[in-house]
């Protein structure tokens, strides 16, 4: 038996939001539910798609926390189970996506390239997305 994801029933439509969001940012795009990510977009769907997410991403999405690491001396939090501890990532946001007062996902953008860093555009579409998800599982 599979445990119910409202962001899941929207997989369709949250993976043509994800590979809008990678075009516009030049970054990978991950929209995840609590569990897994159900979207990618710009990077490899083997490394994302339905993997389970990492311990340290769920804790930051229980706690409704905003997550942005802006350089290499920063932390990087990884995304699925068994990234390991090596830093995999140079940069990263993300956001949680809350519907009637709960989290059901997140909205993560992430750039490998070395020479990109996220801003203030990043941590504003991802904010929108995630506003917008959230708003549309509310109707």
């Amino acid at each position: 038996m599979k445990k119910y994801s409202p962001i899941g029933e929207l997989s369709e439509f949250a993976s043509e939001y994800a590979e809008t969001i990678s075009k516009t940012t030049g970054h990978i795009a991950c929209i995840t539910d609590k569990d897994t990510v159900i979207a990618v977009s710009g990077g490899s769907k083997k490394d994302f798609l339905e993997k389970n997410l990492s311990k340290e991403l769920e804790e930051v999405l229980e706690n409704k926390e905003v997550f942005k690491s802006k350089e290499n001396n920063d932390i990087s939090l990884p995304v699925t189970e068994g990234e390991g501890k090596q830093r995999i990532y140079n940069s990263q946001v993300i956001y949680p996506i809350i519907s009637d007062g709960d989290v059901v996902g997140s909205v993560i953008l992430i750039a490998k390239d070395a020479s990109k860093t996220m801003g203030e555009p990043e941590f504003k579409v991802a904010q929108s997305a995630a506003g917008f998800l959230g708003s549309h599982l509310e109707i």
